[in-house]
């Protein structure tokens, strides 16, 4: 494997010391543009240049090629501050970091082709397999099929996308596809009650070839990873994606309780002279969403704290631990939610005009909780057999 550093000329060097100050310093604009945003149904041009220009997509880059190697702590950082200003604008970039990650499961060789080209890599990863089919051809694969959720395809340069490969007789093989996104099509079908702003259209791929060395098998990687394997190669697939889209429901959540403070400090109830902040009810509601958000972000970077420590080497994550895992951050998200119900509970008929904040927040958080893996039942059902199923104990002596 080439040691030398790929980057490309026309992008400044950007170091990774004053990444976060470099992002926060995009938040004003993210804020101002995040009704625009969700009334055009895509994220905002200029609020992604900027993001862009900060080096924040760089993140799980790998540091050969230029990239910064970031710790799980700085992303968790990272995630909430943008989702604080738009939850939408902040799944897009907690996503667009980690597909950077998903590009180091394919070859050396493909990643120093493809970094050589660009610092970056802005694409959807579509982790479902059953949208399309790789056809075995000669040189590569013919890709035929449909993929929904495509979040980060309106500005995308590439897409990542799962698909089974046909083996003849033997059962299909789930494989990751790096297409170029001018390759395939696009749908418009994202009209949805939250998270608009993502603009999370449909992929479309009608025959389009793919080389063989723009394929890779999607496992995790504690399986593929030997002893001399990298940090970023050690990060565990379904709870490290599982943390990904949980970030931006605790940013949202933290933004809510904000605004839940600012409504009831000027809220006069209705026959009343009274400020809703004088009731003993605001009070104690107020105390209490700001305590399960805390709780909840605890949570979320206890968890966090783990996935780095076994992708460190630190300590290793059984299968099953891993499963936990994802149930564990799960919940962060159903905490988060229930927060953001209690805020709107709270605050009175204005907030459901649709331009308020809180109302947008609201849509964002229910939508985003509707990811396949915040489906508590099935994961908690999973677990507990797997659990069920082992002799190990269940609370281990420190």
């Amino acid at each position: 494997m080439s040691s030398k550093k790929l980057t490309s000329p026309a992008v400044e060097d950007l170091p990774v010391d004053g990444l976060l100050e470099r992002v926060r310093g995009v938040v004003p604009l993210i804020a101002r543009r995040a009704v625009d945003a969700e009334s055009r149904r895509k994220p905002d041009d200029d609020v992604i240049a900027a993001l862009k220009s900060t080096g924040v997509f760089r993140s799980f880059v790998p540091e050969r090629f230029g990239g910064y190697e970031i710790g799980v702590d700085l992303f968790v950082d990272i995630g909430i501050t943008v989702s604080e200003a738009c939850a939408s604008t902040g799944w897009i970039t907690t996503f667009y970091m980690e597909h950077n990650w998903l590009l180091g499961l394919f070859s050396d060789a493909l990643q120093e082709e493809v970094f050589a080209e660009v610092p970056f890599i802005l694409a959807p990863g579509s982790v479902n397999p059953k949208g399309g089919v790789a056809t075995p051809m000669e040189g590569g694969f013919e890709l035929n099929g449909r993929w929904k959720f495509a979040t980060g395809i309106v500005h995308a340069d590439w897409v990542l996308l799962s698909t089974m490969v046909s083996n003849g007789a033997d059962d299909p093989v789930q494989r990751l596809c790096l297409v170029r996104r001018a390759d395939v099509e696009v749908a418009d079908t994202w009209h949805v009650d939250g998270m608009a702003a993502t603009g999370s259209h449909d992929i479309v791929a009608k025959q389009v070839f793919v080389p063989e060395r723009y394929m890779s098998l999607l496992v995790p990687p504690v399986v593929t990873a030997g002893k001399d394997a990298t940090y970023l190669m050690r990060l565990p697939v379904r709870p490290f994606l599982s943390l990904t889209a949980a970030i931006p429901a605790v940013g949202a959540a933290r933004r809510a309780v904000e605004l839940y403070r600012n409504v009831v400090q000027e809220r006069v109830r209705f026959g009343t002279r009274k400020v809703q902040k004088d009731s003993a009810s605001a009070q104690i509601r107020l105390a209490n969403v700001l305590t399960e958000v805390r709780a909840a972000e605890t949570v979320l970077r206890a968890n966090a704290h783990i996935i780095e420590r076994h992708a460190r080497g630190h300590i290793r994550l059984s299968g099953l631990d891993q499963q936990e895992t994802s149930l564990s951050i799960a919940h962060v998200v159903r905490d988060c939610r229930r927060v953001v119900r209690h805020v709107m509970e709270g605050s009175g008929a204005s907030v459901h005009f649709l331009d308020h904040e809180l109302q947008r927040i609201n849509r964002d958080v229910q939508m985003m909780g509707a990811h396949t893996v915040f489906d508590v039942d099935l994961s908690a059902e999973a677990s507990g057999r797997a659990r069920l199923q082992s002799d190990a104990p269940l609370f281990p002596r420190r």
